[in-house]
C-alpha cells in the first residue's frame, strides 16, 4: 500500500483502534510523555466545584495533597468542612472565571487592590465578595472582613511559592465584575451577599482569546515566584447551573465548556513541559459513555466517572500507583452513586437565592 501521512501513526491516533470496541470504562485518552508526580511533591488544587472531587481523589490515591490554610488545631471536622478549610489548598473558595486566577495572584502580591471590600447580607453580617461562602456566619464588620482577607492572602502567597504541582479546574466563562475596576467575582451580587445594581456590576462572558490571555498571565505570574511549579489544566465536566445570557442554558453551557477547552489546549500547546492539559472533561462527557458518569440530575458526576478520571490521571502522572480498568462495568451505575452532597459549590447559591 502507498504511504500517506497517517501511515505508521500510533494506535491512539485512530478512533477505531482506541474507542471502537473498547469498553467505555477502559477508554484512556491520557497525554503521553508528561512529567511525573513524586510521592513527596506538594500537589495543590483550585478552580470550580469539580476540583473538590479531584482533591478527594488525590488524597485517596496517596498524593501529598498540599494545604497552606489549614483549620486551627482542635476545630471539629464538620465545622472545618463548612468553613472550607481543606476544600481547596487555600480558602479562596470556588474560582470559576479565569480572571479570578489572575486577580487572586495580584491581590495576594499587592499589585491590585479592588475598590470593593465587603458585602452586607440581609442578616446584617458582612462577607468577603471574593469568597462569600467561606464563613457561613459572616463577619461582624467590614474591618473583620479585611483582616481575614489579609491573613488569607498571606497563605495564598505561601501556596504559590512552595507548591510543586497545581491542578487547575476551569469551570465557567460567565462571570460578574465590579464595573469601576473590573474586579472579578465568583457570584453575582445579591446571591450570597451584597445588592445587585446594574450601574455598579456587569455580567461578562469571556471568549477564547480572553481566557487564553488569563491563563497565560497566570502562568507567567506563578512562574515568576515559583519557576519549578508544574501546572495541570483540566476543564470541569459539571454543566453550569444557570446562565444570565438570553438563551437556553444548554447552549450557554456548550459555549462555555468549548471556550475553556480550546483555551486550555492552546495554553498547553506552547511546548513548555511545565504546563499539561489533562482530559478529565473529555473522559466524562464523551458520547461513548452515553451519560453513564452523570447522576440523575444530569449535572453532578458519580463515583464511576471520578474513578475513570483518576485511573487515567495515575497512569499519566504516577505510574507507580496506576491501577487497571475493571474487567467489566459496574452493573448498576445509575443507582450506585449519590455521594456529592459534601462538595461545596458556590454556584448552588444561585438556585437557592431564587427558589
Amino acid at each position: 500500500m502507498a504511504l500517506n501521512p497517517y501511515s505508521g501513526l500510533p494506535a491512539e491516533r485512530f478512533w477505531r483502534k482506541v474507542v471502537t470496541n473498547v469498553p467505555p470504562f477502559a477508554v484512556d485518552p491520557r497525554p503521553r510523555g508528561t512529567f511525573a508526580i513524586a510521592r513527596g511533591d506538594k500537589v495543590a488544587t483550585g478552580g470550580s466545584c469539580f476540583a473538590q472531587r479531584v482533591a478527594e481523589a488525590l488524597r485517596e490515591a496517596g498524593f501529598n495533597y498540599y494545604v497552606t490554610e489549614a483549620a486551627p488545631a482542635g476545630m471539629p471536622a464538620p465545622e472545618a468542612h463548612v468553613r472550607q478549610f481543606g476544600t481547596f489548598s487555600a480558602r479562596y473558595g470556588n474560582l470559576y472565571y479565569t480572571r479570578q486566577f489572575v486577580q487572586l495572584f495580584d491581590r495576594a502580591y499587592g499589585t491590585y487592590e479592588p475598590e470593593l471590600t465587603a458585602w452586607l447580607r440581609d442578616d446584617g453580617r458582612y462577607v468577603d465578595p471574593f469568597r462569600p461562602t467561606v464563613e457561613p456566619d459572616g463577619f461582624a464588620s467590614e474591618a473583620e472582613v479585611i483582616a481575614a482577607r489579609d491573613a488569607h492572602l498571606a497563605e495564598v502567597r505561601r501556596l504559590f511559592e512552595t507548591l510543586d504541582v497545581f491542578v487547575l479546574t476551569l469551570g465557567l466563562t460567565e462571570g460578574w465584575r465590579w464595573r469601576a475596576d473590573g474586579a472579578a467575582l465568583p457570584l453575582a451580587p445579591g446571591v450570597a451577599g451584597g445588592t445587585f445594581d446594574p450601574d455598579l456590576y456587569e455580567c461578562v462572558n469571556a471568549g477564547a482569546a480572553e481566557v487564553l490571555g488569563d491563563l497565560q498571565g497566570f502562568l507567567a505570574r506563578l512562574w515568576s515566584v515559583n519557576p519549578a511549579a508544574r501546572v495541570i489544566f483540566t476543564v470541569s465536566p459539571v454543566p453550569m447551573i444557570a446562565t444570565y445570557m438570553d438563551r437556553h442554558v444548554m447552549e450557554s453551557n456548550s459555549y462555555s465548556k468549548s471556550v475553556l477547552r480550546v483555551a486550555a489546549g492552546e495554553v498547553c500547546a506552547s511546548g513548555d513541559p511545565r504546563a499539561v492539559y489533562f482530559p478529565a472533561y473529555d473522559i466524562v462527557t464523551s458520547n461513548v459513555n452515553a451519560g453513564r458518569y452523570y447522576n440523575d440530575d444530569q449535572r453532578t458526576i458519580n463515583d464511576a466517572g471520578v474513578r475513570h478520571v483518576m485511573r487515567s490521571f495515575l497512569a499519566t502522572f504516577a505510574q507507580d500507583r496506576a491501577v487497571t480498568a475493571p474487567a467489566r462495568a459496574v452493573s448498576d451505575i445509575s443507582a450506585e452513586f449519590e455521594d456529592t452532597a459534601g462538595v461545596i459549590c458556590d454556584e448552588e447559591q444561585i438556585e437557592r437565592s431564587v427558589a
